[in-house]
């Protein structure tokens, strides 16, 4: 089997056992992503957010500022609360440790998995802050009056939104696998991937032998007189 063929079968089958085992443990696995994710929302929308409790192994909850009054309340006022899984955003993590694996006869890779761990961390707390705001934006029904915000950052927090929930954790950890293992990739994957294009050499059929002109047997008066 070629090293790229090796190399994509390694990852299918990483990605697949090893978000087996991840999802089972996830609360646990991204207890860190709830905490960044609630610095981030104390920090960026101390307006909005009254407090943020990220306990190990629980999902994470968000009482808000923020009260709105509709058919679902009975026209009374109630403060907006919302939970949320805190590794919902960071399946990224098992996409990278497969990818890791697969690089097989990398040396060092032990630190650098370390380090992609801890270059994944801010991004998919980004993505978890971004699914809570939307979800506080859905729950105001978009009014920016009630938000107390402009037409523009609204905007700006449904873009985040998209990005940060459907680009980013299957993107980056991509992206930081081909950072940290591009000699991998260069010296091996790219390598074998160009040696797959490459024509095949034309086989050389060797000539037949030409037949010598027969002077045997001719008759007397075409031969050459002395």
């Amino acid at each position: 089997m070629s090293p790229l063929w090796r190399f994509a079968l390694t990852a299918v089958v990483g990605v697949v056992l090893i978000t087996l085992v991840w999802s089972q443990v996830s609360r646990w696995a991204a207890y860190p992503v709830g905490l960044m994710a609630k610095a981030m929302l104390e920090e960026t929308a101390p307006r909005w957010i009254r407090s943020v409790q990220a306990p190990p192994g629980e999902l994470v909850q968000v009482d808000s500022a923020i009260s709105v009054a509709n058919a679902q309340t009975g026209g009374r006022r109630i403060e907006i609360s919302m939970l949320a899984e805190p590794g919902r955003y960071a399946y990224g993590l098992p996409i990278f440790l497969a990818l890791m694996l697969a690089s097989r006869g990398s040396a060092g890779r032990g630190w650098r998995t370390l380090a992609g761990y801890a270059l994944l961390l801010p991004v998919q707390a980004f993505s978890l802050v971004m699914f809570l705001l939307m979800e506080l934006v859905r729950a105001a029904q978009r009014d920016a009056r009630l938000l107390k915000i402009t037409m523009g950052q609204l905007e700006a927090i449904v873009y985040g939104f998209q990005v940060g929930t459907l680009v980013l954790p299957t993107l980056v950890p991509v992206l930081i696998w081909l950072w940290l293992e591009r000699r991998f990739v260069n010296e091996v994957l790219v390598s074998a991937w160009r040696e797959s294009l490459a024509p095949a050499a034309p086989t050389v059929q060797p000539e037949p032998p030409l037949a010598e002109p027969a002077t045997e047997g001719l008759p007397v008066s075409d031969k050459a007189s002395v």
